[in-house]
């Protein structure tokens, strides 16, 4: 069985590989992203291991159809740039890795909270320049902070836990309700109710047509002035013509994105040599108060292995079905 691996990267090449052992696949990894541009090269494959940024519209999956794929794999657990009814009026089969050690996201999502409270990332670049004044880096306590959390799955369970962990009141929002965070003392609310009563807010939710530009100009004019917002999910989420807006009136204090909307023509590339046309992104890089990294949240060895394991594992469950595969598997 041939595999087409596309936005494949070094480290995707090394784990993918070792996961192979296994299971003897033929594998041809491309570094660029999947789209109409590119998806004429697939030839004799069975399967397209795709990632984040991967475009598989109607236009490129009846091309893949029409080359006798069989399987689309997605090395992420977001689906949101595949086409599904298309998938299933072609007979395609859709496996994703909903789970991956989310804890990997939530470290990040931490990780980031703290950097931009405390600013140890200014407090590094002081230092080395022996510049050892603490002007300007006066931080808060998290400790007895009201936390929301949009989106209590597997990597917001865990970022729960965190806070809880320092102390914070953590209230949240989801369609079903943790029962097990309950008894931890984790209270769910509405929505609306989340935006009023957070210091802070998080979101690690998926991004559906429902929830595009879920912070958005009147969502965010319910916040507490000076909020803080965290998005390791998707970019999508945010509306970044509006977060700009709330960031110069102040209403946003503060800024931690490891997700941009427009991601897909930055993310995992080297521009450093490059003008950078997005005037958003460049916007946003230039406030103090926003931290922006570029969808690293899940990169860990622990994240990756899984990651590849599961993949694997899934495509030769599809391929190894002998009655007709399934439309769509996306758990």
């Amino acid at each position: 069985m041939k595999i087409v691996f596309f936005s494949a990267k070094p480290y995707d090449k090394l784990f993918f590989d070792k996961a192979n052992q296994q299971y003897g696949f033929e594998i041809e990894y491309y570094e660029t992203h999947l789209g109409p541009h590119i998806v004429n090269v697939v030839e004799d494959a069975e399967a397209v291991c795709v990632f984040v940024n991967d475009k598989l519209n109607a236009e490129v999956l009846e091309i893949l159809a029409a080359k006798g794929v069989k399987i689309i794999a997605l090395r992420c657990a977001g689906f949101n740039n595949v086409d599904l009814e298309t998938a299933k009026r072609l007979g395609l089969s859709v496996c994703r890795v909903p789970a991956y050690s989310p804890e990997a996201v939530a470290e990040h999502a931490v990780a980031m909270l703290l950097t931009i409270n405390r600013k140890t990332h200014k407090a590094y670049n002081r230092v080395r320049e022996q510049n050892f004044a603490l002007n300007g880096l006066l931080g808060y306590n998290l400790h007895g902070k009201t936390i929301g959390v949009v989106g209590t799955g597997k990597i917001g369970k865990a970022f729960c836990n965190i806070m809880l962990g320092f102390g914070c009141n953590v209230i949240a929002y989801d369609l079903y309700e943790d029962k097990s965070l309950v008894e931890k003392g984790v209270t769910y609310v509405p929505f609306n109710n989340l935006l009023l009563q957070s210091d802070i807010i998080s979101l690690h939710c998926p991004l559906t047509p429902e929830n595009h530009y879920l912070l958005n100009k009147e969502t965010i004019k319910q916040m507490k002035p000076g909020v803080t917002i965290i998005n390791t999910s998707r970019g999508g989420l945010i509306n970044t013509a509006d977060i700009i807006h709330a960031l110069k009136t102040r209403q946003v204090g503060a800024l931690c994105i490891d997700v941009y909307e427009q991601e897909e023509k930055l993310f995992f590339r080297d521009l450093s040599a490059s003008i950078i046309e997005d005037d958003n992104i460049q916007r946003l890089m230039s406030f103090p108060n926003v931290l922006i990294t570029a969808h690293q949240a899940f990169f860990t060895e622990e994240a990756i292995a899984e990651i590849a394991q599961v993949t694997m594992n899934s495509i030769a469950l599809l391929n190894g079905n002998k009655t007709p595969l399934p439309t769509v598997m996306l758990t």
